[in-house]
């Protein structure tokens, strides 16, 4: 399968399985997971990243335990719409995850800007007050609540075009 914009790829997307929501970061990648009916997207773990190798182990772990069907990456594009380099980069870590996965699997790019923003916003909001922006980042609250809202904006837009 094709790796790309959901908007382009949803007539693939997989039914009545799991979706893994990714927010690929440089030290971590927060982990959402979506229902089989793909209705609501729930915060999971956060990786914390050594070795792609080392990082797909616990991918792979994790797309067994809940039997993942599909993927959806955060695409950080530039506020303008454009693509610079932690686009490009996670464009390279969809490719090879397909790579490690055998080729078939199914993978979106989903616009992801401002997702973290809002995200710091809410911890901001309505963590404890005791537990500062900086411990919520380290304890990786910060990168899972992200990933689950790129997933639900994903199965959203995917519940809204049918194919």
């Amino acid at each position: 399968m094709s790796i790309g914009l959901l908007k382009d790829v949803v007539e693939g997307c997989p039914k009545g399985t799991a979706l893994l929501g990714l927010d690929v970061g440089k030290k971590t990648i927060g982990l959402a997971l979506a229902n089989p009916d793909q209705s609501i997207a729930t915060p999971l773990q956060t990786i914390k990243r050594t070795k792609f190798t080392k990082d797909m182990e616990e991918l792979k772990a994790v797309i067994a335990e809940y039997e993942v069907g599909g993927f959806v990456l955060g695409y950080p594009v530039n506020m303008d719409g454009s693509e610079g380099t932690r686009a490009q980069s996670v464009r390279d870590f969809a490719d090879e995850m397909q790579r490690s996965l055998g080729g078939d699997a199914w993978i979106a790019l989903w616009d992801e800007r401002l997702s973290t923003v809002s995200v710091e916003e809410f911890v901001d909001k309505q963590v404890q007050k005791r537990k500062t922006k900086a411990e919520a980042k380290a304890s990786g609250l910060i990168d899972k609540l992200a990933a689950q809202v790129i997933l639900q904006g994903a199965i959203d837009y995917i519940q809204n075009n049918p194919s």
